[in-house]
């Protein structure tokens, strides 16, 4: 949670800057350099090229994510969960394609509507997708009409999250049956939540859905070092406790790993991973000092980039 300072006179120009950080600091973990290539700031602002990819793209949400919401019906612009993604790798030549699933199924539910999407968008062109599990699970075990050339995910709990685990041990069996009634009489599925515990992926998903050997996967990690005013702090630290690691907040880097690891951002939120960070943070961050230190186009321009140079 984001603390607020209860006396306006202790809320100092530096305590507000740090407000605003999620990750102010870099770690300095040595098992970072054993878990892969570490991305230090190589995403902060954006080359002059990039290469065209010329497959489409899929862009599929994680979990509690959407396509657009509108919380104004029609009368103002739609809130796009990939924010600025989209219209930047279409402006290369990067045809793109946003899928729309279940913000929180269950992982096969999730997986059924997103290959009924992408039948629909992508009408039997070759795909590359940027999505999660429910990504996995339909190529495995749906077997696509459509042929998928390769898959990459982002900061995505292959083998489960700490924190998910933290979650169902705190709250309890009741708590948690109580918790899903809640939320489903607001028309919320739950399928997803104990499918995200470590237990689950590593003990039954990963087995049952063994990768196709003509799709190329590919993943990368995130490493956040939150301030302590950050909404990551707590989970950051009971991940780092329960794993032993580095993590993003919501996701450890040994997790995060599948397939081809093209390595770990560094100073970077599940936030900043979608283009969602506040202006507001850079701007206070510029007057401290600070430099920003990622940029979510310059990452997916890349990613199409690498797929591109892959011949994908």
């Amino acid at each position: 949670m984001i603390r607020i300072c209860s006396r306006a006179n202790s809320c100092s120009g530096i305590v507000i800057a740090r407000s605003f950080a999620t990750s102010s600091a870099r770690s300095n973990d040595p098992r970072l350099h054993d878990l892969g290539r570490v991305l230090k700031d190589e995403y902060a602002v954006l080359r002059d090229n990039y290469s065209t990819v010329k497959h489409s793209i899929i862009l599929a949400h994680g979990l509690l994510g959407f396509d657009e919401l509108r919380l104004a019906g029609s009368v103002f612009p739609g809130i796009h969960y990939w924010r600025g993604i989209k219209e930047a790798l279409s402006e290369k030549g990067v045809e793109v394609f946003v899928a729309a699933v279940p913000p929180s199924g269950s992982i096969e539910a999730r997986a059924e509507k997103l290959a009924e999407s992408i039948v629909t968008q992508a009408q039997g062109k070759d795909v590359n997708i940027i999505a999660g599990l429910d990504a996995r699970f339909m190529i495995s075990r749906l077997k696509p009409d459509f042929n998928v050339l390769s898959l990459t995910t982002i900061a995505t709990p292959h083998r489960g999250s700490a924190f998910a685990d933290y979650c169902f041990d705190t709250i309890g069996d009741r708590g948690t049956k109580r918790l899903y009634k809640a939320l489903e009489s607001f028309g919320f599925e739950t399928g997803a939540f104990s499918q995200l515990t470590r237990r689950y992926m590593q003990e039954e998903f990963n087995d049952m859905t063994p990768d196709v050997e003509r799709v190329k996967y590919y993943s990368y990690g995130a490493s956040l070092e939150p301030s302590r005013w950050s909404i990551f702090a707590a989970s950051h630290n009971i991940i780092k406790q329960m794993e032993g690691g580095p993590n993003d907040g919501l996701v450890s880097v040994s997790s995060s790993q599948w397939g081809e690891y093209k390595g770990t951002l560094m100073g970077v939120s599940h936030l900043d991973l979608i283009n969602w960070t506040n202006r507001l943070k850079w701007f206070i961050w510029e007057l401290t000092g600070s430099k920003r230190n990622f940029n979510a186009i310059a990452f997916y321009l890349d990613i199409a980039d690498m797929l591109a140079k892959e011949d994908l």
